[in-house]
């Protein structure tokens, strides 16, 4: 495994060393074959843009299918390009607004919690550390990769900045570890749509679905009483992207159950709106419905529980 971990590696990092024209010619390549070629989940992307925007045309949602996949595309080449980007490069390809309000935070002993989506590019996310002046922690929460080799390559790739990757069963007790011992944090948690049935403790309306989403980012901001702050992704042209700091709230312990995970998806749908192409709609997001959740399982004392004699 050695073996083959260095070698890719090794082809990574030449990869890497391509010019950005390169890179995107390579990209144009990969989008003839995955979109023209192979249809690589064209019936899934194309079922979620009829039933999240039921309101456009056939023509301007086959316009964003297409921009989709050349940004998908991109997105690839883009975290290859990760390997060897220069502190300089990457920011002037990746640039955040309102970090001074992260930097406040901290100052003051707060630590800080990024809710964003899978809107392109957010590996490139990773290099927040370029930008904080306050000496904060910085991570995102990770979920490991089913093959060990990939794993370590992109853990190694999203960690090159000094923003540690966590894995999820370990995300409240490392917050809870920093804050015992005074070291703010500033920690990204990406939105999820599929959660496991056991985990699903609300709904909300996105993109026109009955949505079944994760509580558990907004359980650990509230018990830590971190500031909570979304990430607005924006292309500003191919290969330069803008990410806006927008603060939700610095006391959410004062919010009502589950408002912080409403206030997130409103924000993240204002994103996708804006500019579709970016979010990642490959992903089956909306498989688990009510109806199979209502049928199958029952909720007691906060717990999702299978429902005796229902068949799986």
């Amino acid at each position: 495994m050695t073996i083959l971990y260095n070698l890719l590696r090794g082809l990574w990092y030449l990869l890497s060393l391509l010019p950005f024209r390169v890179l995107y010619l390579l990209s144009d390549f990969f989008f003839l074959i995955i979109y023209r070629v192979l249809r690589y989940r064209v019936k899934v992307v194309r079922n979620n843009l009829e039933t999240s925007f039921p309101e456009k045309s056939e023509k301007e949602l086959r316009n964003i299918e297409r921009k989709f996949y050349r940004s998908l595309c991109d997105y690839f080449v883009e975290t290859v390009k990760m390997m060897s980007m220069s502190e300089r490069k990457m920011r002037r390809h990746m640039v955040f607004k309102g970090v001074e309000a992260l930097d406040d935070c901290v100052k003051e002993g707060q630590s800080c919690a990024l809710f964003l989506g899978h809107v392109f590019n957010w590996e490139w996310v990773t290099s927040l550390p370029l930008w904080v002046k306050s000496n904060p922690h910085c991570g995102q929460l990770y979920h490991a990769l089913e093959n060990p080799i990939f794993d370590k390559l992109f853990l190694q790739v999203r960690e090159r900045w000094n923003s540690e990757c966590i894995v999820l069963v370990d995300i409240l007790r490392k917050t809870i570890e920093y804050k015992q011992k005074n070291q703010p944090t500033i920690i990204g948690y990406i939105g999820d749509q599929v959660p496991h049935w056991n985990n699903i403790h609300h709904w909300c309306q996105f993109l026109n679905h009955d949505t079944p989403v994760m509580t558990g980012a907004e359980r650990i901001v509230i018990k830590n009483r971190q500031a909570a702050f979304y990430l607005d992704m924006t292309q500003k042209k191919r290969g330069y992207y803008e990410a806006e700091f927008k603060l939700i709230t610095r006391t959410p312990e004062q919010l009502k159950q589950f408002e912080l995970t409403d206030i997130f998806h409103q924000m993240l749908e204002t994103t996708i709106r804006r500019q579709p192409e970016l979010w990642l709609w490959s992903h089956n997001r909306w498989k688990r419905t009510r109806e199979e959740f209502n049928r199958r399982f029952q909720v007691i004392d906060g717990k999702v529980i299978p429902k005796e004699g229902v068949e799986e």
